[in-house]
């Protein structure tokens, strides 16, 4: 008996195709990462972290095949998901996807795939591979500023600081900039001679950025 294939969980974005499976995933891992860089500041015990840029994000699950009493080989189906690591000649790279099994709607998460393990763990009389478990693991693929990152677009950043016991001008520009080096347009801004020595209590004018 041909066993019936469920919706797919992958949709390749420039086809509108989903990969159809057999099994849907029970679980998925999520990674999300940050880099920073140390910033050396003179007369700290520590230094400053500076963020640098989010890493992508990477999904990684296993999928389940079985075609077991059916007499089909199995890396018919497998093979959907592999070659979607194949060059596209028309993209001269991978194929972009999404992946849809259990992302909103709103955000959905656009992505590459960037590996894949079969492990057949089962076979037929003549030994064809009748069941595979497939690790798999996909990237994040931007196509777009997201919501977040277009409000931090925004030309308009003025706002205003008040100074407190302690504070340096090196760390406020940290603390608005993420970058402590990046002192110099508060001082300009308001009128600062010595970027040593704030008043408590003093209203600083944080300036944008160009």
């Amino acid at each position: 008996m041909e066993l019936e294939l469920k919706k797919g969980f992958i949709k390749i974005l420039d086809q509108g195709k989903e990969i159809e499976i057999l099994y849907f995933p029970t679980e998925y891992s999520v990674e999300k990462s940050n880099s920073f860089t140390e910033v050396a500041i003179p007369g700290l015990e520590s230094p400053y972290l500076q963020y640098t840029k989010g890493n992508p994000t990477s999904i990684t699950l296993e999928v389940f095949y079985d075609t077991y009493g059916t007499g089909r080989d199995v890396r018919e189906l497998t093979n959907q998901l592999s070659d979607l690591m194949n060059i596209d000649p028309e993209l001269h790279a991978p194929p972009p996807l999404q992946f849809i099994w259990g992302m909103p709607s709103s955000e959905p998460f656009t992505c590459v795939l960037e590996r894949v393990t079969k492990r057949f763990t089962m076979f037929d009389s003549s030994g064809i591979p009748v069941r595979a478990r497939l690790n798999i693991t996909l990237k994040e693929f931007k196509k777009e500023l997201n919501e977040r990152e277009r409000n931090a677009q925004s030309p308009d950043k003025t706002k205003i600081y008040t100074v407190k016991q302690g504070d340096s001008l090196w760390a406020i520009a940290y603390k608005k900039y993420g970058n402590p080096y990046m002192w110099r347009p508060i001082a300009d801004k308001n009128k600062i001679p010595n970027p040593r020595f704030l008043s408590p209590g003093t209203e600083l004018v944080i300036p944008p950025l160009e």
